[in-house]
């Protein structure tokens, strides 16, 4: 007879599991491709105007601007020269910063937070290569982060790739928690990424900090952002099973899941935080896609782009 009993999730990533990711960067169109629009699309295109091929807009002529843009039926009809300006598609540095900390080293379903992070980052860089762009990325965890400068390189990401493995096979519940990893990778990512870069942010949802809110902030002012909140099922909700013990290190704690008012209150502090992911998400103007270990890290950002979200717009929980 079949066995119904739920698979263990995967605990930690190898690195040839990261580099067989390369194969479902065609599964999802993350970046764009020319003649098509996704829902990352928008965050390729320069912050400056120049020679491309998506038009812009028309603005009075000024000195140094190429005459082969002059627009001559506008010129015609306001008696002033005007020149046509375009988006220059050009190629960027992505820059993606992962967590690899203590509070992702959990899981209920099909892998740990650590794990489906490690895999989403593995993608997001797969899928950067295969559009020509420079990869580089930082590793946070509770005490040290590594980063990987941007470059247009297999090897680049390949290094991003040995070290997510290495810190994700170091994790433990005995490790000493940092007082806010993901604010500390945000400020040393502002002082290393140049105006126009993008930076995919993968990290636990529980991790939004003020202190991480306000590097959001501050990083948006002059980089693309996308938000990659993780979560598991017992993060939002924890299931009626009566007395659950939970151990962390040698602390050990009892919780009664048929504490009907535990449950509200714990399900109500899970929407606190999806609500302000979503409101910081819309405050900026960028991309939120959360996502659980519940399901396949492609399948789930196939479903985010064939819904084609807005940026800024809450896209949703995870299937």
């Amino acid at each position: 007879m079949k066995s119904l009993a739920r698979a263990a999730p995967t605990i930690a990533v190898s690195l040839a599991e990261l580099i067989e990711m390369r194969h479902r960067v065609r599964e999802v169109q993350l970046f764009s491709r020319p003649g098509q629009r996704s829902p990352l699309i928008g965050l390729h295109h320069s912050k400056l105007r120049g020679r491309g091929v998506d038009f812009d807009q028309v603005r009075v002529y000024q000195a140094g601007d190429d005459v082969r843009n002059i627009d001559w039926r506008v010129t015609a009809r306001t008696q002033e020269p005007h020149t046509k300006l375009f988006h220059e598609e050009r190629e960027r540095p992505i820059f993606i910063l992962v967590e690899q900390s203590r509070q992702l080293f959990f899981g209920s379903a099909r892998a740990f937070k650590s794990t489906l992070a490690a895999q989403i980052a593995a993608l997001f860089g797969w899928a950067t290569l295969e559009h020509n762009d420079r990869v580089g990325g930082l590793v946070f965890g509770d005490l040290d982060h590594y980063e990987i400068k941007p470059r247009r390189s297999k090897q680049s990401l390949l290094q991003l790739l040995n070290r997510l493995v290495r810190v994700n096979a170091a994790l433990t519940t005995d490790a000493r928690p940092a007082s806010d990893p993901l604010g500390s990778a945000l400020r040393r990512a502002r002082e290393v990424l140049r105006p126009g870069s993008l930076a995919i942010v993968i990290c636990d949802e529980r991790a939004l900090s003020d202190a991480a809110e306000q590097q959001l902030s501050l990083l948006s002012r002059h980089c693309d952002l996308v938000l990659l909140p993780i979560s598991d099922p017992m993060d939002h909700a924890l299931p009626a099973a009566g007395l659950l013990r939970f151990g962390l290190g040698s602390a050990q704690l009892e919780v009664d899941t048929n504490d009907a008012e535990l449950l509200r209150v714990y399900k109500a502090s899970a929407q606190r935080r999806r609500g302000r992911w979503q409101r910081l998400a819309q405050k900026l103007g960028v991309l939120v896609l959360p996502l659980s270990t519940q399901a396949d890290p492609v399948d789930q950002l196939r479903e985010y782009t064939s819904s084609r979200p807005r940026p800024g717009a809450w896209a949703g929980t995870a299937p």
